[in-house]
């Protein structure tokens, strides 16, 4: 109805893959597009792993946190440029040529990484993925959105989130995978190359979106595709609804030149309070760490007491299959619950796995194992000895933990742990310098564990638990909504624009934490640096209850006008009220 809130008389879930039978061309046109979602999901998750082995074969990179850093950020820092020209591109040239561009980008920083000959080709080679991951971020739910009916929208584009998360995890099976082959990381890296070929070629058969192509007065060509994604009688109602956003976009035109952002904000009530939503949600999404985990997620292993990398990348295996699983609930609750309700719920559980994994690693910290001088001197009758330790353990007690903060004061230390199935006892502390491996080859020899990033712990399950808890509750609200909220807030005539303002918030923050973390880590420790993600969660959670609007069913230019006349609902679990208007459609009302 238009106008109107629909009401659901089944599972929208199972009513978006029915149309595997009733209208395939929609699907096909939303996985398509969606690709871009596998690849963007694929170039950030695949760093984590193959940052493992970059560090085992560039000495430069393996002590120099700053340097891993850069090699992961560079990527977002691409992807900010990426996503402000996105935006400008979407309008002027259309959303399916900024994809077949964004393909161009991956194919081109695949090859760069593959063939790496040092950490600057590498930060090269992240830089374009970023250009592609920033264009891909915002023009694939942008393509999907415009190409969708208003009732199962939200879970289309859930399907480009499935996809992203499904790309984690392929990158993660792909890390796991060439963990024994000559090249690990180059192969980890190339193989980005394959979906970005995949989908150029997909998308050079599909066509653009009607909605823009109603928008530069291509009318014919946008009727013949919305006639193949609509009903007759939704494609008349459809054409109205196009027909006065695109009058509406004439009337400002002529009493403006040329509208900025910044005038929009000033002047214009309804994109000032999408926006605010759509970039508020945006930077909450990184502020809240989803980030470290998808980048750092071998490392956060490392740090909760795994000291191999096959282990740390089979454990966080598990973290990225539970991404790609949150993704399918929100295919099927994120049309039926609403956007606001799956937001609160997911933000209740990131605080409180927050806060697990916050205590989990002060404890670990505190009840680090000893360094004892007998083990330590075991070694070629003390040769390997960390410096530090030499110069100072006479005066004051050590454990693991200080072994390892030493380690960035000196040429390098690593912890040893004890023998005997008990790692929990007091282990040595060798130098671990990055071009010598004699002491980690020593201890190993011994059928011991080596420990350079984190310490024996026995609350390392504890820790995996509560990383499994975080992203069990990112992933189906705060992983997908922002991205579908973004893709319906905007009016039409400021989508391209407001939706690469949006998309531009979110890597700028997204590299603020990824080229924060490990030094954040390294100078207060695990524990304070999850605690001071949990602060930011309450936060987003007092954001969303404020200034997030429910958009659930509503069609997309009815959104406009919901906006308009916006009220607080900070009861959010409450049922909208509604009645009728004067043109006979249903009217939202506040609660």
């Amino acid at each position: 109805m238009e106008g109107g809130v629909h009401e659901f008389d089944g599972s929208t879930f199972r009513e978006c893959f029915s149309l595997s039978y009733r209208n395939p061309y929609v699907l096909r046109l939303a996985f398509s597009a969606g690709i871009g979602g596998l690849l963007f999901g694929y170039d950030t998750g695949v760093i984590s792993g193959a940052l493992l082995y970059i560090r085992d074969d560039f000495p430069s990179v393996d002590k120099n946190t700053w340097l891993q850093e850069m090699i992961v950020s560079m990527a977002v820092a691409g992807a900010i440029i990426g996503a402000a020209i996105g935006g400008w591109a979407n309008d002027r040239y259309g959303r399916r040529t900024s994809i077949l561009v964004a393909d161009a980008l991956f194919f081109a920083g695949a090859a760069v990484m593959a063939s790496a000959t040092g950490p600057a080709q590498l930060v090269v080679g992240r830089v374009f993925v970023g250009l592609g991951v920033g264009t891909a971020s915002m023009t694939s739910p942008l393509y999907i959105s415009e190409a969708s009916p208003a009732r199962i929208r939200g879970a289309l584009v859930s399907t480009n989130g499935l996809l992203i998360t499904g790309g984690q995890f392929l990158s993660y099976l792909i890390n796991l995978a060439f963990t024994k082959a000559p090249g690990t990381w180059r192969w980890m890296l190339g193989v980005a190359a394959v979906p970005a070929v995949l989908q150029f070629f997909l998308m050079l058969f599909l066509p653009e979106s009607p909605r823009w192509l109603y928008r530069k007065g291509r009318e014919e060509e946008a009727e013949a595709i919305l006639r193949k994604i609509y009903s007759a009688e939704e494609v008349e109602r459809e054409k109205e609804e196009l027909k006065e956003s695109v009058e509406a976009e004439a009337r400002e035109k002529s009493s403006s030149e040329k509208t900025s952002l910044v005038a929009l904000l000033m002047t214009t009530a309804t994109v000032r309070r999408g926006l605010v939503a759509g970039v508020g949600l945006q930077v909450f999404q990184q502020l809240v760490g989803i980030n470290t985990v998808m980048y750092y997620s071998p490392t956060i292993v490392q740090l909760a007491g795994f000291a191999s990398n096959q282990t740390a990348l089979a454990l966080s295996l598990v973290t990225a299959g539970l991404n790609a699983a949150g993704s399918l609930v929100s295919i099927y609750f994120i049309d039926r619950t609403g956007r606001r309700k799956l937001l609160v719920i997911s933000l209740a559980g990131v605080i409180l796995s927050l806060a697990l994994l916050s205590a989990v690693f002060h404890e670990a910290t505190s009840h680090s194992p000893p360094v004892g001088a007998a083990e330590t001197a075991h070694f070629h009758g003390g040769a390997l000895t960390c410096a530090e330790y030499s110069s100072r353990s006479s005066s004051s007690f050590w454990d693991c933990t200080r072994c390892l903060k030493a380690s960035a004061a000196s040429t390098g230390c690593g912890f040893c742990a004890a023998g005997g199935g008990d790692k929990l006892r007091a282990g040595a502390c060798l130098a671990a310098a990055a071009s010598n491996t004699t002491a980690r080859d020593a201890c190993r020899g011994e059928g011991r564990e080596w420990y350079t990033r984190g310490c024996p712990s026995r609350y390392g399950w504890l820790a995996m638990a509560g990383l499994a808890l975080y992203i069990a509750a990112f992933s189906p609200g705060m992983g997908t909504v922002p991205w579908i909220v973004n893709s319906e807030v905007y009016p039409l005539r400021h989508r391209g624009v407001c939706g690469g303002a949006a998309a531009t918030a979110n890597w700028v923050s997204n590299l603020a934490v990824a080229q924060s973390f490990l030094s954040l880590t390294e100078a207060i420790g695990a524990a304070w640096t999850f605690l001071i993600f949990g602060g930011l969660s309450v936060a987003a959670l007092a954001f969303v209850l404020i200034c997030v609007p429910e958009t659930k069913g509503l069609p997309i230019e009815e959104v406009e006008k919901m906006l308009d006349k916006r009220e607080l609902r900070l009861r959010f679990w409450a049922k909208r009220r509604h009645h009728h208007g004067d043109d006979g459609g249903e009217k939202t009302g506040g609660v």
